[in-house]
């Protein structure tokens, strides 16, 4: 059980705008006051990634902090848009607030959803809708370049998607993923460098696509194998360490062993 609240989450929240206001005031922190658009986009992915690893890692409390982190981001932002006069905080909070209403029909209104799919269906059936106001534009133009690739990959290709542009079902990705194997392969024998950056990265897009059909996120998936990789590859040193010995005292058979002693402790 988690303790009640000390407080009200909106009079929490409202001073939480308060004080961003006030370390942006002319008498308030030097450094807050320098700060821009673009100097605290950096922050924002760092925090995006501690809420995500304390997410991976079941710390509660830790998540908690990061949530925080995570909501002052949205306000620095709120902040300076409203000194420079392009919007304020409530209007962020009236859009969401609108757009949850409006793309939840089956729950504020009288439409009708009973699986997640229909859901999902619908949202991006409101969505189109919605755009039908605004100035035409390119399918993929909605999807920001500024993403990690692995994340850009997925939302582009599951746009294309929703043209028909895609495979029948999965086995035909998967065959795509050998098809650009084998180009990797014969990259390798005698294309330039560029040659092979470009079919590699073919290669990840389809397995991207792989992980489309079989409802994987992508970049969670990676993360989780680089958090399995931390872990083994950790009780591989420490293990050598134990024995006062070092990687190169080890040869490859030795580390494989460990590895596996990894694997099975798991």
């Amino acid at each position: 059980m988690h303790p009640p609240s000390v407080r009200p989450a909106g009079e929490l929240f409202n001073e939480l705008v308060e004080i961003m206001a006030r370390l942006r005031a002319p008498n308030g922190c030097p450094w807050d006051l320098e700060q821009s658009f673009d100097t605290i986009k950096p922050y924002t992915l760092e925090e995006t990634y501690e809420v995500l690893d304390a997410i991976e890692r079941r710390d509660w409390p830790n998540l908690a902090e990061e949530l925080g982190d995570f909501m002052l981001q949205a306000v620095f932002y709120a902040q300076m848009a409203d000194e420079a006069g392009h919007f304020r905080i409530e209007d962020a909070l009236r859009h969401i607030v609108q757009k949850l209403i409006r793309r939840h029909p089956h729950v504020f209104g009288t439409g009708d959803a009973k699986t997640s799919d229909d859901v999902l269906r619908k949202w991006n059936d409101i969505k189109d809708e919605e755009k039908k106001d605004k100035p035409p534009q390119l399918i993929l133009d909605g999807v920001p370049r500024a993403l990690p690739a692995l994340m850009e990959a997925a939302q582009i290709s599951a746009k294309a998607a929703r043209t028909g542009f895609d495979w029948p079902d999965v086995d035909g990705a998967l065959e795509k993923v050998a098809e650009e194997a084998g180009e990797l392969a014969r990259a390798r024998e005698s294309a330039s460098k560029d040659e092979i950056e470009s079919e590699l990265g073919d290669l990840l897009f389809t397995l991207v696509n792989v992980a489309r059909f079989l409802k994987v996120d992508p970049e969670q998936a990676l993360r989780k194998t680089n958090a399995r990789f931390r872990k083994r590859f950790g009780h591989i040193e420490t293990s050598l360490a134990s024995e006062g010995r070092r990687f190169s005292d080890a040869t490859l058979e030795q580390m494989e062993a460990l590895w596996q002693q990894a694997k099975g402790l798991e």
